[in-house]
């Protein structure tokens, strides 16, 4: 009875040179020593982490410039320049903002005072003022109608001379009836001069006086130019190069 039989192919290697049969993975020929050639197996190379050609060097990625955040940081540094000294009313509120004041004007027009009489210009500090000066300059001529008549007067003051006072409140009411008080600043008799005077902490009420009592008859044009100054970090130097750079530009 015929039954299922499966064979299985069996490859014979036989040496190419003298064609004797050779066992399977025979690297040689067993009679006569010729080398067996068999097919090259696939090898798969797997690179190891580090490794890298000979004599190749490995670069760096550069890293681009950061050109963004130094404009940002320049534009920021010409902000705060800019809100520390200009006097634009926005710039003004942040500085009030972080505590640094910036001066006060009191006077800057021209006016007249009257011979035998005085003008004054009332001014206050706010509660908790610290270092606070006043500061100013002033110029007095006789009026020309009243220039002939000036030589004449009995006082001993010149025929342009006006006197700056600033008084308290309280000293204030006690000179203006004629009589004698302490003064944080008197000029004197003068024709020209500076006003420079450091004001008391503190809240307080002032007076910026100009005296023409000793002229009987002269009238006096007065020019001045006078405010209160806050001292801050900001050095006399750099103020006085803030104020001729906007006088420049005409602001």
């Amino acid at each position: 009875m015929p039954t299922n039989t499966s064979t299985t192919a069996r490859v014979i290697l036989a040496c190419s040179k003298c064609g004797a049969a050779l066992p399977d993975e025979a690297q040689f020929c067993l009679k006569c020593g010729k080398p067996i050639s068999l097919p090259p197996k696939e090898v798969v190379g797997v690179e190891e982490p580090g490794s890298q050609e000979p004599g190749k060097k490995i670069v760096a990625p550069r890293r681009k410039p950061r050109i963004f955040l130094w404009v940002l940081l320049a534009i920021l540094v010409l902000l705060v320049g800019w809100a520390a000294i200009s006097d634009n009313p926005f710039a003004l509120g942040l500085q009030e903002l972080v505590g640094l004041k910036h001066d006060q004007p009191i006077l800057e027009t021209p006016f007249i005072v009257a011979g035998h009489n005085f003008r004054y210009y009332k001014f206050d500090l706010p509660e908790g003022s610290v270092n606070v000066s006043i500061v100013g300059q002033f110029t007095a001529a006789a009026e020309a109608k009243s220039a002939s008549t000036a030589s004449k007067d009995s006082s001993a003051a010149g025929p342009d001379d006006i006197q700056v006072y600033v008084l308290s409140e309280p000293a204030f009411a006690v000179w203006q009836n004629g009589y004698a008080a302490s003064s944080v600043f008197d000029s004197g008799p003068i024709a020209k001069g500076t006003i420079q005077a450091e004001l008391p902490a503190g809240a307080g009420v002032y007076y910026l006086v100009f005296n023409n009592r000793f002229a009987s008859k002269a009238s006096k044009h007065v020019n001045a130019n006078v405010q209160l100054r806050y001292k801050s970090w900001m050095p006399d130097w750099v103020r006085g190069m803030k104020e001729r750079f906007s006088n420049w530009i005409g602001l």
